[in-house]
C-alpha cells in the first residue's frame, strides 16, 4: 500500500498544531499521521519538536522545589530536637493503668527520669543528624563553630546554674583529674 502524499492541508495542520504546543506524536495522532511524516512535515516547514530548553527548566524548577522541601523539611527536624531538649528540664506526667480495677494513675515529677532524658536526648540527636543531613551547614569558618560551642556552653551553664543555684566548683589543679579530693574517700590503693 503506498504512503498517501503530503498536502498543503497537513501542512497548515502540522503548523497550527505545532504553534498550540502539541507534541509531535500528538499531532500525528490528530492528522492520522505516523509521527516520521509529522517529523518531516515539521523539518520541511522549519519547525522543531526539540523540547531540551523546557526540559531543563523544568527539571530546575523541580530541583528549586524539593530544596525548599529539604529545607522545610530541615527546619521541622530541628524544632523537633529543640522541644525534646527543651523537655528534659521541664516537669514531666507519668502515668499507668493497672490494677485489678484497672486504674489509671498519674503524678508529676520535677524532671523526666534519666531513662527518659535518653530517650529524649536520642530522639533529639536523631532529628539533628537527619536535619543536618537535608541541609548541611555551609562551611563558614573555625570562627561561626567556635560562636556555636560558645553559646552551647553558655547555655548549658545557665542551665546548672537555674538548678544548683550557683555555678559548677572549679576543677582543683593539682589533679590531674580535674575532680578535687575528696575528703572522705578512701586513700588510693597503690
Amino acid at each position: 500500500m503506498a504512503a498517501r502524499p503530503i498536502t498543503e492541508k497537513d501542512r497548515k495542520q502540522v503548523r497550527a498544531l505545532h504553534a498550540e504546543g502539541l507534541s509531535r506524536n500528538a499531532i500525528a495522532r490528530k492528522l492520522s499521521r505516523s509521527p516520521s511524516t509529522v517529523s518531516s512535515i515539521a523539518t520541511e516547514l522549519g519547525l522543531s519538536f526539540d523540547r531540551a530548553a523546557e526540559v531543563v527548566a523544568a527539571t530546575n524548577v523541580r530541583k528549586a522545589d524539593l530544596a525548599a522541601r529539604r529545607a522545610a523539611m530541615a527546619e521541622t527536624l530541628q524544632d523537633v530536637a529543640e522541644r525534646e531538649i527543651g523537655k528534659m528540664t521541664q516537669p514531666h506526667l507519668y502515668f499507668e493503668w493497672g490494677g485489678k480495677d484497672h486504674d489509671y494513675d498519674e503524678r508529676w515529677q520535677p524532671e523526666p527520669t534519666p531513662a527518659d532524658r535518653r530517650t529524649m536526648m536520642a530522639t533529639a540527636s536523631a532529628a539533628l543528624d537527619r536535619s543536618l543531613k537535608l541541609v548541611p551547614p555551609k562551611d563558614d569558618g573555625a570562627a561561626e563553630s567556635r560562636s556555636v560551642i560558645g553559646d552551647l556552653m553558655a547555655g548549658l551553664l545557665g542551665d546548672y546554674v537555674a538548678h544548683h543555684g550557683a555555678p559548677p566548683p572549679e576543677p582543683d589543679e593539682t589533679d590531674p583529674g580535674g575532680g578535687g579530693a575528696d575528703e572522705d574517700a578512701p586513700p588510693p590503693v597503690p
